[in-house]
């Protein structure tokens, strides 16, 4: 019966870096440094928040598109942070997850043959999804212009199926994030154009020297805002995310949630709520963290010589392999059979991730020494 499955499923894979997570999952004494996986525990008070919620019943459908206390938090949590407002009861939808938004925003935009531009080396998570709208994904090959997406590079594969273009900052797996002045560039090319802007800016509140911009301060009319609490707030298993847009796409974008997922689990609603109210500074003492294994793990990868960009956001470095000739996935692997440790191929995010891995410094100090030891260790050889 398998002939019968939808073809674009069956042309789709498990994402690549699941895929080398899961391979090496079980080997002993392997350091992963692999998956995006906060290491700090969800906030006390926000879990005190769920727990609350299920004693006091609070276990049944909410409003499609949230229960409106947290829309509302969630749209003055982007306005004080970002300076874009939103109206919580016509332009902010709380969905399951960042993921669930990217899907739910793709399926109402995207038509057969339309065409994303995406910044690549790019995280795995849109492709397959524009791809199963019958869409057709355009990489925009950002290695040479030290992973940064500009106007001129995006100019240069506009054409009249253009849709949409991707601008996920800070990125995974570069960490790389734009400033002011990238964002109004890409924002006057688009302004006259009917072309989506998508900003998955679910690192937003996990960027060190800069604050973080949003493009819909410039364009707002089209542009779709992705965020959620899994990275800001270390709550990745209670997907929540959160979707701001115009109302004239908002109410169409509402519906597709609608048939998906009813609304966002009603327990997790009201955690977050606790986390955007009370806990809406609790990204800070994370991000204190997270900025000194950065200013670690970058100091022993340049000592080691490896060509690498110091990341300005999120906890990824995507780093050169210093191998020539080794396709990046028997890179990671000869990693994993000689040292033990595990890192993500480049190939995960894009052919235009060949010659790359990524690390991910959401891990503790002591792991992070261990994992970089070996990985000298290996270099040694």
């Amino acid at each position: 019966m398998e002939h019968l499955i939808n073809k674009r499923v069956k042309e789709i894979e498990i994402s690549g870096i699941r895929k080398f997570f899961n391979l090496v999952a079980d080997v002993k004494d392997m350091v992963q440094l692999t998956i995006g996986q906060p290491d700090f525990p969800t906030p006390d008070h926000v879990k005190e928040a769920g727990k609350k919620a299920i004693d006091n019943n609070f276990t049944t459908y909410t409003h499609n598109a949230g229960f409106l206390p947290l829309r509302q938090a969630a749209a003055n949590f982007y306005q004080q942070k970002y300076s874009v407002e939103y109206s919580a009861e016509h332009e902010t939808i709380i969905t399951a997850g960042a993921s669930e938004a990217i899907d739910i925003t793709f399926r109402t935009i995207l038509e057969e043959g339309c065409e994303v531009i995406l910044p690549a080396p790019v995280y795995v998570g849109y492709e397959p999804i524009i791809k199963l709208c019958g869409a057709i994904p355009v990489y925009a090959d950002i290695r040479k212009t030290q992973f940064r997406m500009t106007a001129e590079l995006i100019e240069s594969l506009i054409t009249e199926k253009t849709r949409c273009i991707v601008l996920p900052y800070p990125s995974n797996p570069t960490g790389v994030s734009l400033n002011e002045t990238e964002l109004k560039e890409i924002a006057q090319l688009v302004k006259d154009k009917d072309i989506f802007i998508l900003a998955d800016e679910i690192y937003s509140e996990l960027v060190y020297e800069q604050k973080h911009v949003s493009i819909a301060q410039f364009i707002k009319d089209k542009t779709i805002v992705i965020n959620g609490l899994s990275k800001s707030h270390s709550m990745t298993g209670w997907r929540i995310g959160m979707l701001f847009a115009p109302e004239y796409v908002a109410k169409h974008i509402l519906k597709v949630h609608q048939y998906n997922v009813t609304c966002a689990t009603s327990i997790s609603q009201m955690a977050a709520l606790e986390a955007l109210t009370n806990g809406i500074n609790d990204a800070e003492p994370m991000k204190k963290e997270y900025a000194l294994r950065r200013n670690y793990v970058y100091n022993r990868l340049t000592s080691m010589s490896l060509e690498v960009i110091k990341p300005e956001g999120a906890f990824y470095f995507f780093v050169k392999i210093p191998l020539e000739n080794i396709p990046s996935f028997d890179f990671c692997m000869e990693l994993v059979e000689k040292v033990k440790l595990a890192v993500v191929p480049g190939s995960a995010f894009s052919e235009l991730g060949e010659g790359y891995f990524r690390i991910s410094y959401a891990y503790s100090m002591d792991t992070l020494k261990e994992g970089l030891d070996r990985l000298e260790k290996y270099l040694n050889r």
